[in-house]
């Protein structure tokens, strides 16, 4: 068995959840011993494994049906969490619907990373078999070193006794970076710190304004990867992330890999893997979400972040990798089941 993993626009979407789901997926085969390529050159694949919706998707599908390969689509997208990310997304989100409809019709199976989003694709009309399979976490990535605290606390300039939030995710007001600001308004004896980035050309107006004009305790240094951003997860005394829409949301798995204390709104992505008071904190609105952050910020409930741990080792690259060999197998087989 040998899989094309197939991902278009890699300088355009690297930074984002998809571009590590592409690499998580690389290291989810190797560790369960898949022969893959990169190379969509490459005619010797059994699987075409696409995880991208470009120009180029119905042509590296029709390319492997001529040399009769299987299609799997990695449905990492949904009209819903299409929404309020980008200027005029919502204009030209049903026409996305219809896109997906057409490119994912054309697989034999779907990958998405939870039910929830399963029950979405279901929803749709999309009859072949959907199975869900997280994106994974590479979890040793995420244990404490100190030399990264180090290196994060160094960066940010942080002193003794200073208390921060952080919060990850594209510049979209869908990840709920509105709420962010605002929660951040409301409690100026902490720091705020927002990693992310995207282009300015596609920022709405309301983004533009919030990061021109936002509070003194509320820092976005952009997109910062390795030691930095992976010592402010396990180092910062909370992780809010308020977004309204995730097919699954991969900074979550980082934080709770890093055992973090995690606030998040209550959303259909979210169940049934995280549960509020057990591995994470959930509220609703700004109102619960200021008690939330400030009771883990002063340790006021009990800490989640071993059961949040957990949660996260049972999405390990190990087992991902053991998931999507299953997956493979059964559409090998012509035996997969919904």
């Amino acid at each position: 068995m040998k899989v094309l993993l197939y991902f278009e626009g890699q300088n355009v979407i690297s930074k984002s959840g998809i571009g590590r789901a592409f690499s998580h997926q690389q290291k989810a085969l190797t560790s369960a011993g898949i022969e893959y390529t990169t190379d969509p050159w490459d005619d010797t694949y059994d699987i075409l494994h696409i995880n991208t919706i470009y120009m180029n998707s119905d042509a590296i599908i029709a390319h492997a049906r001529s040399i009769g390969a299987k299609v799997i689509y990695h449905a990492h997208s949904t009209e819903e969490d299409f929404r309020d990310s980008f200027t005029l997304s919502n204009v030209v989100a049903p026409g996305f619907k219809k896109l997906l409809m057409h490119l994912y019709g054309q697989a034999d199976a779907l990958i998405t990373p939870t039910p929830y989003s399963k029950k979405l694709l279901e929803g749709y009309g999309l009859k072949m078999p959907i199975y869900p399979v997280s994106n994974g976490i590479d979890l040793a990535r995420y244990q404490k070193d100190p030399a990264k605290v180090e290196a994060y606390r160094r960066y940010f300039s942080l002193k003794d006794g200073d208390k921060v939030v952080i919060g990850v995710g594209l510049l979209f007001q869908r990840k709920g970076l509105l709420d962010f600001v605002e929660v951040a308004r409301q409690l100026p004896e902490y720091k705020f710190i927002w990693f992310g980035d995207i282009s300015k050309m596609i920022i709405p107006a309301k983004i533009t304004e919030v990061l021109e004009h936002h509070p003194d305790n509320v820092i976005f240094p952009g997109y910062v990867k390795g030691p930095i951003i992976e010592g402010a997860y396990s180092d910062a005394d909370c992780f809010f992330f308020p977004s309204y829409e995730e097919t699954e949301g991969i900074v979550v798995l980082e934080a709770l890999a890093s055992r973090q204390r995690i606030v998040v709104r209550d959303i259909g992505a979210f169940d049934p893997w995280l549960k509020n008071g057990v591995n994470c904190c959930m509220g609703h609105n700004n109102e619960e979400f200021v008690s939330l952050v400030r009771k883990c910020v002063e340790k006021e409930i009990p800490d989640t972040g071993e059961e949040g741990y957990k949660t996260a080792s049972e999405r390990s690259i190990e087992n991902v990798g053991q998931q999507l060999k299953h997956v493979y197998e059964e559409v090998l087989k012509g035996t997969s089941q919904i």
